[in-house]
């Protein structure tokens, strides 16, 4: 079953039908070369306030997601230029987790950062903050970032139409260490893995307490990983050093550890 997002203003006919254009109409025609008959589902994005306010604008994190729906259309008729479903049936979506996880990634080389997009976005992450660190070798000038993360919010959209997502996890504009450390400066949890944190049972211990409806803040270093000060910062505002085992993890490795523990501590 193949998942869109779209906007309200789509929906005509009192909601019973939906008109499809543009990127989406072409993928749906062109690519995956649908037919009248088949069937699609579709996340509407301003569905959650029912005001047009995006869904990182909602400040009650146990109330996130409550109500989001999923639409089922079938495809009634494609003409050249767009596609009109009819509604089958709607259901609740159910497929966000019930806390929001802020993944804040320290800049990684090369094209690690779509791979980590990718997997965080389908392991539930919320919002996703690429983070300058001490020890980032990438550098990124304000026009080279804002090229990046059109990039990297296209590629979030996929990962979320692909695992069903109720919306598209927003990947902000790269942030100092400094910056990111004040961002999160009211959320409940606040996870800091480090290669030199010891103690499972701690780990396990604060995985344990984590509650539905807080907001987790998750840092990763990159790949020379955290710089000391920069540890000490971030513990002297609150935030939980943590080991993740034996093994030192890679930068994209430990982000989807503690999205995965953190999935199966909350739908469990």
């Amino acid at each position: 079953m193949y998942h869109f997002f779209a906007d309200s203003s789509q929906l005509i006919d009192e909601g019973k039908r939906i008109i499809i254009d543009g990127s989406d109409y072409n993928h749906m025609v062109n690519v995956l070369r649908m037919k009248v008959g088949e069937e699609f589902s579709v996340s509407i994005k301003d569905e959650l306030s029912g005001n047009g306010d995006s869904f990182a604008d909602v400040t009650d994190d146990s109330a996130a997601f409550e109500g989001v729906k999923e639409y089922r259309f079938g495809i009634e008729s494609i003409s050249p230029t767009e596609l009109v479903g009819e509604l089958r049936f709607i259901k609740e979506s159910g497929a966000e987790l019930p806390s929001k996880i802020y993944l804040f990634q320290g800049l990684p080389k090369a094209d690690k950062m779509e791979l980590i997009i990718q997997k965080a976005v389908e392991l539930g992450a919320f919002q996703i903050v690429p983070v300058s660190m001490k020890r980032s070798v990438v550098k990124l000038d304000e026009k080279k970032a804002a090229n990046k993360v059109k990039r990297w919010q296209a590629i979030s959209e996929a990962a979320a139409k692909q695992s069903k997502r109720a919306f598209v996890p927003e990947i902000s504009m790269p942030m100092t260490f400094k910056q990111a450390i004040a961002f999160c400066a009211d959320m409940d949890v606040k996870l800091l893995p480090y290669e030199m944190a010891e103690g499972m049972e701690k780990t396990r211990e604060i995985i344990d307490s984590v509650k539905p409806g807080q907001s987790i803040a998750i840092f990763v270093g990159p790949e020379g990983g955290f710089a000391e000060e920069e540890v000490s910062y971030a513990i002297d505002a609150g935030f939980n050093s943590i080991t993740m085992g034996k093994r030192i993890l890679r930068t994209e490795t430990a982000g989807f550890t503690m999205l995965s523990w953190l999935m199966y501590k909350l739908e469990a």
